[in-house]
């Protein structure tokens, strides 16, 4: 499970960095201690009336128990602000915090990956006016590893430990040395939030930020995935239709008994043992139970539960069995174009090209600069004619921003033009 907290998914850290991390000082308890935590709502009208009184940005955070919990609810929400100090709240006792929206409509909040928190915010009716996101302004200023440990490190000088990034957050009562992890999650916010603000403006992208933090709170809701269980790790092994089948109903099955006991779906079966029982098509519980991970734990105890959903796809007629490859609208898989279109795989190749160029120059991801999906799309269809006007039409019907529409229009329909000139 990857934590944007830790930075896990980052690339290791050079020896240079790793030196100065272990140099720099570790923060262990708040300055101001450890706030009790807000479980009522007399508790919650005190928090209200503070960070009423309180002035300037406000850091937010959230705590989830992803690989725990069937849901990404929050189960802590962290604030701080000046005049204010900190609030650690608990949302299953306090749902609505909405009085704390209001008293803070206008006010900028704070939060790292704001993405992966202000879903679960937004249930709590908790939403932001206007927002800054510390782990996007270290994307768009082209930093190699933007957990907030590594960002908080690089750019305030101290560390922020981190054996509490993936703890069950749903257990009560919270252990104190959880909550003081939480505290100071939301303590250095606003400090690193100014220093970013500082080199964004430096670097002449801060009005590029301002647009890309408009845009996260703009956003709609996520659509539901279709067929979300061909997302099953693994299912590259399953070769046919009626195995296809197989991982459907389990899945299914699993995502319906974690719903109801309200836990993380891996916790009642590993994808791996889904896709295990799909390649060997057990006939009884016998050979189910032989399955590594089925004869284990939860799982076992719903061993006739996945056996009746091997024995339903076993049952399934042709047609009701699912396609090899989920339907979509987009162009089809990049590796299949040198075949499919040979002049559509060389305007991909160009217009990659030159948008790794522009983002090697402007120092930031490329996929930062501009979604790949929408360099696909228009290598794939691209408009007629070819000039900047129309490529920028259709950037931003794919929903890129103006300053990545600026960056990159033109340059897109050079190289899609050369990329039709060239034999």
């Amino acid at each position: 499970m990857l934590n944007p907290r830790t930075g896990d998914s980052d690339p290791a850290p050079t020896q240079d960095t790793a030196d100065d991390a272990e140099q720099a000082p570790l923060l262990r308890e708040p300055r101001d201690g450890v706030p009790p935590v807000v479980a009522d709502p007399a508790a919650l009208a005190e928090a209200v009336d503070a960070f009423a009184a309180g002035s300037g940005p406000v850091a937010v955070d959230a705590e989830r128990a992803s690989g725990y919990r069937y849901g990404q609810r929050a189960y802590l929400v962290q604030l701080r602000r000046d005049g204010a100090g900190s609030a650690l709240i608990d949302p299953i006792a306090c749902p609505d915090l909405g009085s704390l929206s209001a008293v803070l409509d206008g006010a900028e909040m704070v939060l790292h990956a704001a993405h992966q928190d202000l879903p679960c915010l937004s249930e709590v009716h908790l939403r932001p006016a206007t927002l800054f996101d510390t782990e996007l302004a270290g994307r768009l200023l082209g930093y190699q590893r933007v957990g907030l440990g590594s960002m908080v490190e690089r750019v305030l000088g101290v560390r922020l430990a981190k054996e509490h990034s993936a703890v069950d957050w749903s257990v009560r009562p919270l252990p104190h040395d959880w909550l003081s992890y939480a505290a100071l999650d939301v303590e250095i916010l606003v400090e690193l939030r100014d220093r970013l603000e500082s080199e964004l403006a430096e670097a002449g992208k801060l009005e590029w930020a301002r647009e890309e933090f408009a845009g996260v709170l703009a956003a709609p809701p996520k659509e539901p995935r279709t067929d979300p269980w061909r997302r099953t790790s693994g299912i590259h092994r399953v070769r046919n239709q009626r195995a296809l089948g197989v991982v459907r109903e389990l899945w299914n099955e699993r995502d319906r008994i974690a719903r109801e006991r309200d836990i993380s779906p891996g916790r009642v079966l590993p994808d791996a043992a889904i896709v295990d029982a799909a390649l060997a098509m057990p006939r009884s519980q016998a050979d189910l139970v032989a399955i590594k991970q089925f004869g284990v734990r939860l799982a076992r105890r719903y061993v006739p539960t996945w056996l009746k959903s091997v024995d339903r796809a076993r049952e399934l007629s042709s047609a009701e069995l699912p396609q090899p490859s989920a339907p979509g609208d987009g162009p089809p898989p990049a590796n299949r174009w040198a075949d499919r279109d040979p002049a559509a795989a060389k305007r991909l190749d160009a217009a990659r090209s030159a948008v790794g160029g522009v983002a090697e120059r402007v120092v930031m991801p490329t996929e930062n600069l501009l979604q790949p999906d929408t360099v696909r799309r228009l290598a794939w269809s691209p408009p007629s004619p070819v000039s900047a006007d129309t490529v920028a039409a259709h950037l931003r019907e794919h929903h890129a921003r103006e300053w990545q529409v600026g960056l990159t229009a033109e340059i897109l329909a050079e190289a899609l033009r050369g990329a039709a000139g060239a034999k």
